[in-house]
């Protein structure tokens, strides 16, 4: 096993790969690391690129058409055989020379993850600071992870850390809250940033959208994840309640002789009334449905950092049995 994977997505980055590698050979050349190039449906001369200059080190994984950076990151751990694994964009704006730095504080103070944090970011201010300010300022206030960066991919990771993330869709964005959700600990550090030479940004003012699409869903999985119920219960039931209140309400008019008939308020109630049974309903088959996600595939709904047995420290449940 190697000490150090370093997983890169890339796409269409063929004026990049050569510098690319050169940097890492030099920045980790006193690591004993792999390289894990994930080719993500590149239509220019990027794996011809990648082939040309690749040692031994070096992995090839060629997707077979774009699947996204979060598939393609999946992939990369997936075929890495590093004990820590270290994220890094293709397109040399993040440095590989903080890559000797992060993993020493990964292994020195007990972090699970050390994620970097673009200092001085050379990218367009209106297009890309602004609206990643404003993006890091609430997924921090809504998801309760407090990482200035949420944007920069230069992260090092334990490996049992990198495995579970469970990325798909477009959720690499989240990455320190997935980690979060499995009890990691996290740290950040200041790291280079530079801009951008070769080849076009990936990113436009179009992704806010799936941004805050996915921060929804981070945010349910952040505090809902094992228990629905604690959201759809409350809010069903006060719904119902208020549809029942108004219901009263209103047969007590239609018993004292008022022509309730045709009333908004009638309307109102039977929405609340109905709309408040299909979210307790919901949210007792949502919980069904975790349960059923946890118990089928004999997941645990816990994760053990650590275990202590007769003076020895034990780091993986299969070392020791009971």
């Amino acid at each position: 096993m190697r000490e150090l994977s370093v997983i890169i997505t890339v796409k269409d980055e063929q004026g990049n790969i050569k510098p690319l590698l050169e940097s890492i050979r030099t920045a980790l050349s006193r690591i004993d690391y792999e390289v894990v190039l994930v080719d993500d449906g590149s239509s220019d001369k990027t794996k011809q690129q990648i082939l040309e200059n690749a040692d031994e080190r070096t992995i090839l994984v060629e997707l077979r058409k774009n699947y996204g950076q979060s598939t393609a990151m999946t992939a990369g751990i997936d075929y890495s055989r590093g004990k820590y694994i270290a994220l890094l964009d293709g397109d040399l704006q993040n440095d590989p020379a903080d890559i000797p730095s992060m993993l020493e504080l990964l292994k020195k103070e007990d972090w699970d993850v050390v994620a970097g944090n673009r200092k001085n970011r050379k990218d367009g201010f209106f297009l890309r600071k602004i609206p990643s300010r404003i993006a890091n300022a609430l997924i921090r206030r809504m998801t309760g992870v407090y990482i200035k960066d949420y944007g920069c991919t230069l992260k090092v990771f334990r490996r049992e850390i990198a495995e579970e993330l469970g990325l798909y869709g477009e959720l690499h964005r989240f990455i320190p809250v997935l980690a979060k959700m499995q009890g990691a600990k996290i740290t950040q550090v200041d790291v280079k940033h530079h801009a951008r030479m070769h080849g076009k940004s990936k990113y436009g003012i179009n992704r806010t959208f799936k941004v805050m699409s996915d921060l929804v869903l981070m945010v349910f999985m952040r505090r809902y994840m094992q228990k629905p119920m604690h959201l759809f219960g409350p809010i069903g039931f006060i719904s119902l309640g208020i549809g029942i209140g108004i219901n009263i309400y209103l047969l007590v008019l239609k018993i004292m002789g008022q022509d309730i008939w045709g009333k908004p308020l009638l309307i109102l109630g039977l929405i609340l009334l109905l709309g408040g049974i299909q979210l307790i309903t919901i949210g007792i088959i949502a919980d069904i449905n975790v349960r059923t996600y946890f118990e089928s595939q004999n997941k645990k709904t816990y994760n053990v950092r650590k275990v202590y047995h007769a003076k020895r420290e034990v780091t993986h449940e299969k070392e020791f049995t009971l």
